[in-house]
C-alpha cells in the first residue's frame, strides 16, 4: 500500500491541528443533528458516526462517549444566548428598547437552532438530562446581566419570581411555536408581541408601559 492509499485510510487521524479541528467540528455538528431528531436520551456514538460519516476509531479519538459532543453543542447553544442578551444589552440604555433588543436576540438565538429547539426545551426541566444544567447555567448569566444593567439605570432591581417570570414566559413562548417544526413568520412576529409585552409588564414600571403604548403595532388599539 503507497503513503497517499495509507493516509486516504478512513478513519486515520488528521496530520493538522487544521485537519483535527474540522474533525471534532464534524462529529459537533453530527451531534446537534442526532440531538435534534432523538433527544439526549436516543443519543449514540452509533448514531453519531453514521451521520457524521465516521469511523467508530475516529470518534473515539476525539470523544469518550456520546456526551461530550452533546456538552460541545449546548456550550455553543449557551455562549451564542448569552452573547446575543449581553450585546443587546449595551446597545442602549431606553428601558423599553433594552426588553425589545433582550427579544430580537433571543429570537435570533432561536432561529439559528432549527429543530434542535425542541429537544432543547422539552427537556429543560428535566432532572436526568444534560440539558438542564446547561440551560439553567445560562440562564443565571442572563439573570445576573439583568441585575447589573438595572443597577447601571439605576433602577430597583427586579424580585427574583419577577425576573424569573419573564425568563420563562420567553422560554415557552420559543418553544410553543417550535414545537410544530419551522415556525412562519408571522407566528414569528406574533411571538415577538408577546415576549415582549410580557417582559415590559413583568420588569417595567408603569411610565414604561404607558411609553410602549406609544409605539406603534405594539399593543392592539381595540
Amino acid at each position: 500500500m503507497t503513503t497517499a492509499a495509507t493516509a486516504a485510510r478512513r478513519g486515520r487521524p488528521p496530520q493538522t491541528a487544521q485537519q483535527a479541528d474540522q474533525v471534532r467540528a464534524r462529529i459537533v455538528l453530527a451531534t446537534a443533528d442526532v440531538f435534534a431528531e432523538h433527544g439526549s436520551r436516543g443519543l449514540s456514538v452509533a448514531r453519531i458516526i453514521d451521520a457524521a460519516g465516521l469511523a467508530r476509531p475516529t470518534f473515539y479519538r476525539y470523544f469518550a462517549n456520546a456526551i461530550e459532543p452533546l456538552h460541545a453543542v449546548l456550550t455553543l447553544s449557551n455562549d451564542d444566548l448569552v452573547g446575543g442578551i449581553r450585546a443587546a444589552l449595551e446597545r442602549t440604555e431606553e428601558p423599553v428598547q433594552l426588553g425589545i433588543n433582550m427579544i430580537e436576540a433571543y429570537l435570533y438565538w432561536a432561529s439559528g437552532h432549527g429543530p434542535m429547539l425542541s429537544p432543547l426545551f422539552a427537556e429543560l426541566h428535566d432532572p436526568g438530562s444534560p440539558v438542564s444544567s446547561y440551560r439553567e447555567r445560562a440562564l443565571d448569566d442572563i439573570r445576573e446581566l439583568i441585575r447589573a444593567k438595572f443597577v447601571e439605570l439605576s433602577r430597583p432591581v427586579p424580585a427574583p419570581l419577577d425576573l424569573d417570570t419573564a425568563l420563562q414566559t420567553c422560554e415557552f413562548v420559543v418553544y410553543r411555536i417550535s414545537a410544530g417544526g419551522e415556525p412562519s413568520p408571522e407566528t414569528i412576529a406574533a411571538a415577538r408581541l408577546t415576549m415582549i409585552r410580557s417582559v415590559l409588564v413583568t420588569l417595567g414600571r408603569r411610565e414604561d408601559v404607558e411609553y410602549a403604548l406609544t409605539i406603534p403595532g405594539l399593543f392592539t388599539t381595540d
